[in-house]
């Protein structure tokens, strides 16, 4: 049985809240790691995809004999490097004569392997085959653009699953809100076949345009590449709907009793408790019977005149 053991300092306390589940998640940090035998071409990109991503990954450059995703008891290596780096997202790098320049990218759930990718590499471009102003670089830790072009992406189940994969490894930390100035990189990824992708990564140039909102260049400044789907793994469905379980006490709570239309917007209901408007006493304020008093009285002033002048005339 295994020995469960609680925190005893401060520091220690700290750590486990931070590595706690949370209502709205930080960025993902990535792992990479090498297999048992890497080609120069997937250990250039391993290294430029740790510089690309730097402050949100791990890269460890040993060579890792026991890794096999895919195989029964090769996920065993990869659980532990999640639990001990804090990585819910990773990237394997490997190399044989069977799947040459070989990638397996795939997401962690509660420190388990959720799902899997299994990509080739061909065509690959590294960073220093481009040339461009180096005053466009991209920043480190900017924030990028993240487009998908092509029907295979919302049609093909395995270019869908990539889509995913590849957001959560790039789009880095959630934010509400972006300034413009500020990003200054985008990956393009195109659905050339129902089984391959290309990718490049690209900087932003912005231009004058005469209005408010700047004109935008895309100057490719790389690392660019074929992604060949080989094999993927999608998640169990047990696992799948725990990941996607939410907790009780979300902030977007529904409100009742009110409905959102798209032609009359935001509507609402009111309940109104029975008014006994039998028990209830009325003020009389109308204007008619206010007149019909002050004519009354106007009448009775003219009867008592017309009284006082009849004595005053008998009398005389």
């Amino acid at each position: 049985m295994n020995e469960i053991r609680t925190p005893k300092t401060g520091k220690a306390k700290r750590v486990l809240e931070k590595r706690a589940p949370k209502l709205v998640e930080t960025g993902k940090k990535t792992l990479i790691l090498h297999g048992t035998k890497t080609s120069a071409t997937v250990s250039s990109f391993l290294m430029e995809l740790y510089r690309l991503k730097k402050g949100g990954a791990i890269k460890y450059s040993r060579r890792n004999e026991n890794i096999r995703p895919f195989e029964a008891g090769g996920e065993t290596s990869l659980e532990f490097f999640s639990q001990k780096t804090d990585c819910s997202i990773f990237v394997y790098g490997s190399h044989t004569k069977k799947r040459p320049d070989n990638l397996v990218l795939g997401r962690m759930y509660d420190h388990q392997v959720y799902d899997l990718i299994e990509v080739g590499i061909e065509n690959f471009k590294s960073l220093l085959s481009f040339s461009y102003d180096k005053k466009i670089a991209p920043h480190e830790g900017s924030k990028p653009f993240i487009c998908f072009t092509g029907e295979g992406f919302e049609n093909v189940q395995e270019l869908k699953q990539l889509k995913e994969v590849l957001t959560d490894l790039f789009r880095g930390e959630v934010v509400d809100n972006l300034n413009l100035t500020g990003v200054d990189r985008a990956y393009v990824c195109s659905a050339i076949s129902p089984d391959k992708v290309f990718l490049t990564h690209c900087a932003l140039k912005l231009k004058k345009s005469g209005t408010i909102v700047p004109r935008i260049e895309l100057v490719e400044v790389g690392p660019s590449m074929d992604l060949v789907i080989r094999r993927n793994r999608l998640p169990n469905e047990s696992l799948k709907k725990e990941a996607m379980r939410t907790s009780k006490d979300n902030p977007k709570k529904k409100v009742k009793n009110v409905v959102q239309d798209a032609v009359l917007g935001k509507q609402g209901k009111i309940y109104v408790p029975d008014q006994k408007i039998e028990e209830m006493q009325l003020v009389d304020k109308s204007k008619g019977l206010k007149r019909e008093r002050k004519e009354a009285k106007l009448k009775q002033k003219e009867e008592a005149e017309e009284t006082a002048s009849k004595k005053n005339k008998v009398s005389a």
